[in-house]
């Protein structure tokens, strides 16, 4: 997809009293390219890049499984994709099992090292400014990406852990075709001093986000990214040696090479090393464990809704969003009109409130989903929404249960999303991150370390306070639908900071009430509502009507118009088949797969 450079969503949830934050991340963007959905009746993959979904196409032809294509998707996605996800962020997935019937939740969210307290983001006793915090060692979470994966694929690998993950190292020593996307996100920081002539146009960031500069200030990872002293223009090829060297001690060690020994030391060394040192250790990444939870559902309109539970907001506040509008029919409302445009503002804002009150690290504080989720108290919130004004919401009062021990340290956690059904039916739905857009620019051994730690509250007090070991909240919102006959439907998710819930919802109600196919549903113009309500614009996709902005504004929504870059993908199961969507806001790509070779 032809990008340009805009301002959108941080690439994972930070704390904020409105549903979108202050301190948006620029993300590369231009028009929207024209794309049609993809079809077939065996296996699917949809990733954010087409080299990352090649590499899952080829996992599944060789009889992998969903486990398989979407972790060798994911690790490609490091080299293909840098400043969205990798080796140094975490991710939330989904995975059914086709043949039990059972969907089960893997948290591979980064942790806070063991010597993080609530004063982590304070100098003279107030939160210093995200932007500062953000570059540098002090942001970097214990990365949890690898570790579960590894744990997903031994218990739902069919091929071989090194069939999995050299083919990602094979492309690393080969190198691959820089994306005008790419280029455009290493130009966006062009404009801090004399920008590069390629760059013209790439350069236009906010004055807040020009402090950070993540990709200049770390010697390794200017020198990738700038070689010779200049960006990497599109339609170079960019070789990364230093991750397939890597990638080919995790095929043969497993995650260990990357958690333990001297990988494991260089990353605590640069962390210590860099602007704004930070304290993770090698224990700190020795003892990193993935969680396995239950999923988060929601019966709605017939259609059973699951997405992740806590510690990300992502699935809780969708499943709120959904249970809040199933009082109206919206299927009678014109999709993208006034009346069904502000109910879904409104439910957005309703459902915020109990976010930011009540949602957190689980084994931290005490998190009462299920009341959040009970239909009586759903239905009680609902007759808030009202198609007259907008409003501020407080959060309800919610029965809060006993708080668990405080959590301890175990002995020795810009986004992106994909998603796999395999032939026998297995499906996995994966949001990962590294965070801001290139992580804290601080890169070891080839890849990117994340900044999680800044999706925490810079506040001491609060439920999302930073804690030792403890797991920011997030707003990645895997989701899979079942239909009313108990089968899986559909399989989505998206990045886009805290927008990722909006978007994931946004779709749903195109898909469930209205009937629309998912790349129909991906493609409407997007919209944000938060201390504003943001509608999508310079995309050209179908744009919003001045009647229907004109009746927003009359409603006492203040509006704003710019880019909302959101990379929905999503599979759908039809009766004609699998349906791949992907989001023409991006360069991702849908392959079909008739089975194995």
């Amino acid at each position: 997809m032809q990008l340009l450079v805009v301002l959108t969503a941080l690439t994972a949830c930070r704390h904020s009293a409105a549903p979108v934050p202050v301190e948006a991340q620029p993300e590369a963007a231009s028009g929207c390219r024209a794309v049609e959905p993809v079809r077939g009746r065996g296996g699917m993959v949809v990733s954010a890049h087409p080299e990352a979904s090649r590499i899952g196409a080829e996992v599944l032809r060789s009889g992998g499984s969903a486990v398989d294509a979407a972790t060798a998707m994911a690790v490609a996605l490091t080299l293909v994709e840098p400043q969205s996800s990798g080796l140094g962020g975490g991710g939330f997935l989904l995975h059914h099992d086709a043949e039990t019937g059972t969907l089960t939740a893997w948290d591979g969210r980064e942790t806070a090292p063991a010597a993080a307290t609530p004063q982590l983001f304070l100098a003279d006793g107030e939160p210093r400014p995200w932007p500062e915090v953000v570059p540098g060692g002090l942001s970097v979470g214990v990365p949890g990406l690898l570790r579960m994966l590894e744990a997903v694929h031994t218990e739902q690998g069919r091929l071989p852990w090194a069939e999995v993950i050299l083919p990602a190292s094979r492309l690393a020593d080969a190198g691959f075709t820089v994306t005008p996307r790419l280029a455009a996100s290493i130009c966006q920081w062009e404009g801090l001093d004399d920008p590069h002539p390629d760059c013209a146009g790439h350069t236009d960031l906010p004055d807040f986000l020009r402090s950070i500069d993540p990709l200049r200030r770390h010697p390794t990872t200017r020198a990738y990214f700038y070689p010779d002293g200049q960006p990497l223009q599109a339609g170079s090829t960019l070789r990364n040696p230093a991750l397939a060297a890597t990638l080919r001690d995790i095929a043969e060690s497993g995650s260990d090479a990357l958690y333990t020994g001297e990988r494991a030391q260089r990353i605590v060394d640069a962390v210590a090393g860099a602007h704004n040192p930070g304290t993770l250790t090698a224990d700190d990444l020795s003892r990193y464990a993935p969680v396995k939870r239950e999923p988060v559902c929601l019966d709605y309109r017939g259609h059973r809704v699951c997405g992740h539970p806590p510690p990300t907001s992502g699935g809780t506040t969708v499943l709120q969003i959904l249970g809040l509008l199933e009082s109206t029919d919206l299927a009678v409302l014109d999709l993208d009109g006034p009346d069904a445009t502000h109910l879904f503002a409104e439910a957005v804002r309703i459902a915020w409130a109990d976010r930011d009150r009540y949602l957190a690290d689980p084994a931290f504080a005490a998190v009462p989903v299920d009341a959040m989720l009970d239909d009586a108290y759903l239905a009680t919130r609902s007759r808030l929404l009202t198609s007259r004004r907008a409003e501020a919401f407080e959060p309800g009062e919610l029965p809060v249960p006993t708080l668990p021990e405080a959590g301890a340290c175990p002995e020795g956690d810009d986004t992106t999303h994909l998603v796999v059904i395999d032939a026998s039916g297995d499906v996995v739905s994966l949001t990962s991150s590294i965070e801001n857009a290139w992580g804290s620019g601080v890169m070891v051994d080839g890849f990117l370390l994340n900044n999680q730690l800044t999706d925490f509250a810079r506040s001491p007090g609060t439920a999302n306070s930073p804690a030792a070991c403890k797991r920011p909240r997030s707003s990645m919102s895997p989701t899979v639908v079942y239909g009313p006959d108990g089968a899986v439907e559909l399989a989505l998710g998206s990045p886009g900071g805290s927008r990722i819930i909006q978007y994931v919802a946004r779709t749903l109600v195109g898909v469930l009430d209205h009937g629309l196919d998912a790349q129909a549903a991906i493609t409407r113009p997007n919209l944000a509502s938060g201390s504003s309500l943001e509608l999508e614009s310079d995309c050209g996709l179908p744009a919003w009507s001045d009647a229907t902005v004109s009746a927003l504004e009359g409603r006492g929504h203040p509006i704003s118009r710019r880019s909302l870059n959101s990379g929905l993908h999503a599979i759908q199961v039809t009766p004609e088949g699998l349906l791949g969507a992907v989001d023409p806001r991006r360069e991702g790509l849908a392959i079909a797969v008739e089975g194995p070779e």
